[in-house]
């Protein structure tokens, strides 16, 4: 074909968007979502895992004191075992939001290589080295690791004497090549949540819904109102709400937080993940 023809059909081939994935630039970020508050992070070169609960279904006890008895977790974690096995070789670190064993419980103790980094609130620092782990990175406003950029967040896990009983949580902001990625952490809608979307200004936001709830008290975890609250309150933010349909004490389902969703309008601001779903920013 001569030079003319091939820059005139040239002019009538479709564009490529910027924003194709592989052509132009590699996502900053990505989550591999396995159950409940455990999932993979990849932020630039650097992958974390958050929360491990890495149990195998009906192992533990149900938590105590609420309206089912039903055996935790309630469902099996989405790979199997030599899959689980070979991605904890590939972790650069571990974020452990609070010692809860639906967040850190001991089989995840038991596969985890004890050298690996583990990424905590400070004043969960010495149950973490009871059980052998030495490289405690505790975070007291924010660290450096590996490039990324680590903030910690204040949350309340109730309130009340519950709340009380509950004890500590926090929450973490990971901010990679001007990205941010704010994990909120077992706390409902409060006074530190909102400060840290205010202070921070996440593009996304991890949030621990369910509604967990004991026979007395009030919720621990966020509420579909909760979850509402968050997306208005920085409608620029991608919300991802976890933390449901796994631990017999969390009462919201991923079809009654859709509906409200809806029902609201923030369908499009909010994603609920399905056990084992990749999620791309």
């Amino acid at each position: 074909m001569k030079r003319r023809a091939f820059l005139a059909s040239a002019t009538l081939l479709p564009a490529i968007p910027a924003s194709l994935p592989g052509v132009f630039a590699k996502p900053k970020m990505k989550i591999h979502f396995l159950r409940h508050a455990t999932f993979f992070l990849e932020a630039g070169d650097v992958r974390l895992l958050i929360d491990p609960m890495l149990s195998a279904k009906d192992v533990m006890d149900p938590v105590v004191n609420a309206p089912s008895s039903l055996r935790i977790p309630m469902v099996e974690l989405p790979l199997p075992e030599d899959k689980l096995a070979e991605e904890l070789k590939t972790i650069d670190a571990v974020i452990v939001t609070h010692t809860h064993r639906d967040h850190w419980d001991a089989k995840a103790q038991e596969l985890l290589d004890r050298s690996i980094p583990l990424i905590s609130q400070p004043s969960d620092a010495g149950a973490l080295r009871e059980k052998g782990f030495e490289n405690l990175l505790p975070v007291d406003e924010s660290i450096e690791f590996k490039g990324l950029r680590i903030y910690r967040t204040g949350g309340r896990h109730g309130t009340g004497e519950v709340g009380r009983r509950m004890g500590y949580v926090s929450g973490f902001v990971i901010e990679s090549g001007g990205t941010r990625l704010y994990i909120a952490g077992d706390t409902i809608w409060c006074l530190e949540v909102e400060e840290a979307l205010g202070v921070y200004k996440p593009d996304f936001v991890v949030v621990n819904t369910g509604a967990a709830q004991f026979n007395e008290g009030g919720p621990i975890t966020m509420t579909a109102a909760d979850v509402v609250k968050v997306c208005s309150s920085l409608p620029s933010a991608r919300v991802i709400a976890v933390h449901m349909d796994t631990v017999n004490h969390c009462l919201l389902t991923r079809t009654q937080l859709k509906k409200v969703l809806k029902e609201n309008k923030l369908s499009k601001n909010c994603s609920i993940p399905a056990d084992g779903e990749w999620i791309t920013f």
